[in-house]
């Protein structure tokens, strides 16, 4: 087959040659995707790396997908500038459960094989593994602190004086080991995960084994268009979003973040999209991607909804419009001015007690809003803005 399909919307690959290597070995290649399950809920940023395996999946390869319990309790340091804090193994255990639930969604369940890389880690570390790398003392013996370092943002945040644990700067290796004891082929992962992704390339050279290739995706930006999507920002688009939930959060998505959804989230062809105008292109994104996770009349439903509440002109059911005085605001002040609340210290309180939502989604606390098409403000049962950008 061409690699057209399966290089669609990737960052690199290290190595096309590889790849067409492996492919022309005639047997299915088994393909890696470890998560990590650091929250119970999966979003659509998680969705770019797991689509991708499923078309590995249906042109004939094995899944092998990694349920990092035992990595989750050091914390991947990808990106990050601090220490993540510590999960109990209560919380990784039920996070991993919904994991596997929603996987399902995406991946053929009958081809994949799941794997909880705790199986060979817990005797990685207790020098209990049999077999050449196979044991902590073996793995550590073969790296240096120089090779570990390099890693721009561990050595950015020892240049910056920020802590970087021992075990953050096992973090690499130890995701490297699980390529190694899966035999894996082929090791997907977003862009952040370069420098872990081709650690298990050198972790398998080092044992003897052919090294996967090395297949990056872009990272999906969250809502506020800024940074990648993570629920500990604030700004994910969860799988179990209710329905209407998810197709607002979609709707307040910036014209050209779209156009990045439809390439990583869909098959569609952009060129023929973009004839379309940019609020029905959005729609027909948001309808598609909702239907996906809920079911084509859930997506129907809940466009019919948003177009209810956003289109409804001369009547008494009209919403109030209010322009937001700047590009982006934080939401206590986005209340106050639009009305909502008549102080900070109440639109804190309307906060606290889950009675704010933006574009579907439930707003516990303050955070900053940035403003790339009309959002949906509601306070209570019924008080409602449409909120237009500057």
């Amino acid at each position: 087959m061409t690699l057209g399909p399966l290089l669609r919307g990737t960052d690199k690959v290290i190595s096309r040659a590889g790849l067409e290597k492996k492919l022309a070995l005639g047997r299915p290649l088994r393909v890696k995707l470890g998560v990590d399950p650091t929250s119970p809920d999966l979003h659509l940023g998680h969705t770019v790396a797991l689509n991708k395996l499923r078309q590995f999946q249906d042109t004939g390869h094995e899944a092998v997908l990694i349920i990092g319990d035992f990595t989750a309790a050091i914390g991947d340091p990808s990106g990050r500038s601090e220490l993540r804090p510590p999960l109990s193994a209560d919380e990784i255990e039920k996070n991993a459960e919904t994991y596997l639930s929603q996987v399902q969604k995406i991946l053929d369940p009958r081809k994949t094989k799941v794997q909880h890389n705790s199986k060979w880690l817990t005797g990685l570390f207790s020098n209990q593994n049999t077999g050449p790398l196979r044991t902590l003392n073996a793995l550590l013996a073969n790296f240096t602190v120089q090779q570990l370092t390099e890693r721009e943002d561990f050595s950015k945040r020892i240049k910056e004086g920020h802590p970087l644990s021992l075990l953050e700067l096992l973090y690499p290796l130890v995701q490297g080991y699980d390529s190694l004891e899966v035999k894996a082929d082929v090791e997907i992962g977003g862009a952040d995960q370069l420098f872990n992704l081709l650690m298990g390339r050198e972790v398998q050279k080092k044992a003897g084994q052919e090294p996967q290739v090395v297949l990056t995706l872009p990272l999906l930006e969250g809502t506020d268009g800024v940074k990648k999507m993570s629920k500990s920002y604030g700004n994910a688009i969860a799988l179990n979003d209710e329905p209407e939930e998810m197709f607002g959060k979609i709707m307040s998505l910036s014209d050209d973040l779209m156009w990045k959804y439809y390439e990583l989230l869909t098959d569609h062809a952009l060129k023929n999209l973009k004839a379309l105008h940019p609020m029905e292109a959005k729609k027909q994104l948001a309808q598609e991607i909702t239907g996906c996770y809920h079911g084509v009349a859930a997506g129907a439903a809940a466009q019919a909804r948003f177009e209810n509440v956003f289109s409804k002109r001369g009547s008494p059911d009209d919403i109030p419009e209010h322009r937001a005085s700047k590009a982006s605001l934080r939401v206590v002040d986005l209340l106050v001015e639009a009305g909502l609340a008549p102080s900070k210290n109440e639109a804190r309180r309307l906060l606290q007690q889950g009675a704010v939502e933006v574009a579907g989604e439930k707003i516990p606390e303050d955070r900053e809003l940035t403003f790339h098409s009309p959002l949906l403000v509601k306070v209570g049962k019924r008080q409602f803005r449409k909120v237009l950008p500057k």
